[in-house]
């Protein structure tokens, strides 16, 4: 009996690594911003958190609402560091920051206001219910 059971915890390890299931695996990340500068700065620390266990995660920041303004220009933290330092690394590493085009007509803001770093889709929670049904990306909201 013990054999049999140390054949399938053998056989479960090599599928998840050959599957990717390991703790080195590409995970597929969507995090949620929608609730303005403090939630910001703590999913960009989770984000590096994140990359810093595993490098190779593929990771996507959706915004929407109050979500924003992070990745507005000379946005910055409550230590007045500026957010767009902390955008550039992350993208650098992969990361990839997406702003809802619902929220900027809403809000009535420009994209000229935005920082280059980041990218535009039509509908924040659309594309987020995309990621997750259609993609198979996990879901994070910090």
């Amino acid at each position: 009996m013990g054999k049999i059971i140390a054949l399938l915890a053998a056989a479960t390890l090599a599928a998840c690594a050959s599957t990717g299931g390991g703790a080195g695996g590409e995970d597929k990340v969507v995090y949620h911003f929608n609730e303005g500068l403090a939630q910001a700065t703590n999913g960009l620390r989770n984000i590096n958190n994140h990359l810093e266990v595993n490098p190779r995660a593929k990771i996507v920041v959706v915004a929407h609402a109050q979500g924003v303004d992070f990745l507005l220009k000379d946005a910055r933290d409550k230590n007045g560091n500026p957010y767009e330092v902390a955008v550039q690394d992350l993208k650098a590493r992969g990361v990839t920051f997406e702003v809802c085009e619902i929220t900027l007509r809403n809000r009535k803001l420009a994209k000229s206001r935005f920082i280059e770093e980041a990218t535009y889709v039509p509908s924040g929670v659309a594309e987020i219910t995309k990621k997750q049904q259609r993609e198979g990306y996990a879901y994070l909201k910090p």
